[in-house]
């Protein structure tokens, strides 16, 4: 995800490659760095900088925390999973700017959904600081910090649930006919359509969806099926079980 980051923020041109620095103590991963984006400076340290973009694995984050302090970063934006914002200003000493972000795989190709949330320090200049580098990838919210939890069991994993409503459909297309490729790319362009359709119109999808429906025809009948089996209830239901966990791992 961090990469992803840097490739925003060079693909908007937010920034040149020779402002941007990158720390990561893996010697092979740092020369990939340098490989994929010829310009930016790749170190095994952290350099001190305007702002602090923080992506690790959660039980790294103490220690890098301290590492950026030592070289004097006032301003932070974590996209570590499950680390609160208390402890991240408690590691940074007390008196930086963090504000904690949920982003989701598709930022990948600059199409995320980040929510981001501000800490005690945190003025409006570093909140839009943070919101114009993590909008290099995608859009943006703000929301309160209790609600970052329900934000990683929707968005936050919400590809995944997407994803294995795509695998369903194109087995589907597949066990009616389609080769894999095909019904690959007809439920590929459903599901983009679909998105894009929800994005331009402002339409609620129940709106959209009865659009759809003809009385007694065939999506009316495959509805049908879905609403039998409960297929409602249970992302009601994935939902809440992965924001009960994320509340979980935040705990430790």
């Amino acid at each position: 995800m961090g990469e992803a980051l840097l490739g925003g923020l060079l693909a908007t041109e937010w920034a040149e490659a020779s402002e941007l620095a990158v720390s990561e103590k893996l010697p092979g991963v740092r020369s990939a760095l340098v490989d994929r984006h010829p310009g930016v400076v790749v170190d095994a340290a952290p350099v001190a900088a305007d702002g602090t973009v923080l992506a690790v694995k959660p039980d790294d984050a103490e220690a890098a925390c301290r590492q950026v302090a030592e070289v004097g970063a006032e301003r932070l934006v974590s996209i570590v999973t499950g680390v609160a914002i208390e402890r991240l200003e408690d590691w940074l000493g007390g008196g930086a700017a963090v504000v904690r972000a949920v982003p989701n795989t598709p930022a990948l190709v600059g199409a995320g959904a980040t929510a981001i949330a501000a800490g005690h320090h945190a003025g409006e200049a570093d909140v839009g600081w943070a919101e114009h580098v993590l909008g290099s990838v995608g859009r943006v919210v703000r929301v309160p910090e209790h609600l970052l939890d329900a934000v990683t069991g929707l968005s936050g994993s919400g590809p995944a649930y997407v994803y294995l409503v795509v695998e369903a459909l194109v087995e589907a297309g597949v066990l009616n006919g389609l080769t894999w490729d095909l019904s690959r790319d007809l439920v590929v362009q459903t599901v983009l359509g679909s998105a894009r359709l929800l994005q331009e119109t402002g339409e609620r999808p129940e709106s959209l969806r009865s659009a759809v429906v003809s009385p007694g025809g065939t999506t009316a009948a495959g509805l049908a099926v879905l609403e039998s089996r409960a297929v409602r209830g249970a992302v009601l239901e994935a939902v809440a079980a992965a924001t009960d966990r994320a509340h979980q791992l935040g705990l430790h």
